[in-house]
C-alpha cells in the first residue's frame, strides 16, 4: 500500500513539471527577449547605424605620356613604392634623337643671330660713313656758294670797268667764264648733297631691316627653345615615375608591349590616408553632427576596434551623382528613403596601416547621443 502511495506522488510530481515547465521556458524566453529588446531600443535611441559604408583612399593611376614601347619595368605586382621611383622605362632613343635636332636647329639659329647683329653693326657703320659724306657735302656747299657769290662780284665789277673802258674784253670773257664754273660747280655740290641724303634713307633702311631681322631670329630662337623644352620633356616621360608613395594594384604592362599617350598602366593606393564613407538614411541624420565618435567594424577583421569620428556630411544624396538622376517630375514618382554620404575620419590610422585596403566594406556606429 505504501509503494502505491509513492507510485502516485511521483506520478503527480512528473505531471505538475509538464504541466509548468513550457510556461517557464515561455516567461525565460520572453524575459530574455525583453531584456536584448529594451538594450536594442536603448543602443537605438543612442547610435546611427549603417553597413553600407566602405574604406577609401587616395590613389593615382600611373599613365603613358608618349608612345613607344615597354623596354623595363621596375615593380611587380602589388608592390610598396615610393614617390619619384622608377617604374616604367619607354624606348626613349627616338625622342633623344628629336631632342638633339632641336638642339642642333637652336645653335643654328644662335649663329643665325650673331650675323644678324653683325649686319646691323655694319649697317650702322655704313650710315656713320654717309653721314660722313653728307657732311663733307654740305661744307663742300658751303665753301662753293662762296666761291660762286665771289666770281658774281667779281663779274659785276669787271663789267663796271669795262664799261670804263679799264678792262678788255677777254678779261671781262674769263671772268664771266669763271661765275659759270664756279655756278656748275656749286650745282654739282648740291647734287651731291642730294645723293648723300638718298644714301642716308637708304643706309636708315638698312638698320632698320638688319634690326628687323635680329628680331625676327630672337622670335626664332623662342620657338626653337620651346621645342628643346617640350623635346626634354616627351625624354622625360618616356621615364616613368611613381607620383606618390603607397603600393601598386595589379600591372598593366610588360616589357615589349607598345604603350599608347593616356594609357593605364597601373594604380598606386595611398597607403597612409584611409577613411570610411558611410551612406547613412536621410531619417538618421536628424542628431548626426561633426566631431561625433564612431565605432568603425571591418567585415574582414571583426575582432578589429577601430575609432573614428564624423568629418564632413555630403551636401547632396548620393542618387544626385548618379550617372542618369531620377527625375521626379515624369509622373512616375515613387517615394524611396534617400542616403547621405558621411565622411568618417580614422583615428590613428597608422596603427591599422597593415589591415586597412581601400574597398574594404565595414560597419559604422555613430554616437549621436551621451
Amino acid at each position: 500500500m505504501a509503494t502505491l502511495t509513492t507510485e502516485m506522488e511521483t506520478s503527480e510530481e512528473k505531471s505538475g513539471i509538464k504541466t509548468y515547465l513550457p510556461r517557464i521556458i515561455i516567461a525565460l524566453v520572453v524575459l530574455v527577449g525583453g531584456y536584448f529588446g529594451y538594450k536594442a531600443f536603448v543602443h537605438a535611441q543612442q547610435y546611427e547605424t549603417t553597413d553600407n559604408a566602405q574604406i577609401e583612399g587616395n590613389s593615382a593611376p600611373v599613365l603613358a605620356r608618349v608612345a613607344g614601347y615597354v623596354t623595363a619595368v621596375n615593380v611587380d605586382d602589388y608592390a610598396n613604392v615610393k614617390q619619384g621611383q622608377p617604374l616604367v622605362t619607354i624606348d626613349p632613343q627616338e625622342y633623344d634623337v628629336a631632342l638633339a635636332q632641336a638642339e642642333a636647329d637652336y645653335q643654328q639659329s644662335l649663329a643665325d643671330l650673331e650675323n644678324a647683329r653683325a649686319d646691323v653693326q655694319n649697317a650702322l657703320a655704313n650710315a656713320r660713313n654717309v653721314a660722313q659724306n653728307a657732311r663733307v657735302a654740305q661744307s663742300n656747299a658751303q665753301v662753293q656758294a662762296a666761291r660762286r657769290d665771289k666770281s658774281r662780284q667779281d663779274l659785276q665789277r669787271d663789267q663796271n670797268l669795262y664799261k670804263e673802258q679799264s678792262l678788255t674784253k677777254k678779261q671781262l670773257e674769263d671772268t664771266q667764264n669763271n661765275v659759270e664754273v664756279q655756278s656748275r660747280q656749286y650745282d654739282a655740290n648740291i647734287e651731291q648733297i642730294n645723293l648723300a641724303k638718298t644714301a642716308q634713307g637708304v643706309a636708315q633702311a638698312g638698320i632698320a631691316k638688319a634690326q628687323a631681322n635680329v628680331q625676327k631670329i630672337q622670335a626664332v630662337l623662342k620657338v626653337k627653345q620651346a621645342a628643346i623644352d617640350n623635346a626634354k620633356l616627351r625624354v622625360g616621360y618616356a621615364r616613368l615615375a611613381a607620383p606618390i608613395a603607397g603600393k601598386i594594384g595589379r600591372k598593366n604592362v610588360v616589357v615589349g608591349q607598345y604603350v599608347q599617350p593616356g594609357q593605364n598602366l597601373f594604380t598606386i593606393v595611398a597607403d597612409s590616408t584611409f577613411w570610411v564613407v558611410a551612406n547613412f538614411k536621410e531619417t538618421q541624420l536628424e542628431k548626426m553632427q561633426l566631431g561625433q565618435p564612431v565605432d568603425i567594424k571591418l567585415d574582414a577583421y571583426p575582432d578589429l576596434d577601430i575609432k573614428g569620428r564624423v568629418s564632413s556630411l555630403s551636401d547632396a544624396t548620393g542618387a544626385r551623382f548618379a550617372l542618369l538622376p531620377a527625375d521626379n517630375a515624369s509622373g512616375n514618382f515613387v517615394k524611396i528613403t534617400q542616403r547621405v554620404p558621411v565622411k568618417i575620419e580614422i583615428l590613428n590610422p597608422e596603427k591599422y596601416k597593415n589591415q586597412l585596403r581601400a574597398g574594404l566594406s565595414v560597419d559604422a556606429e555613430v554616437r549621436v547621443a551621451k
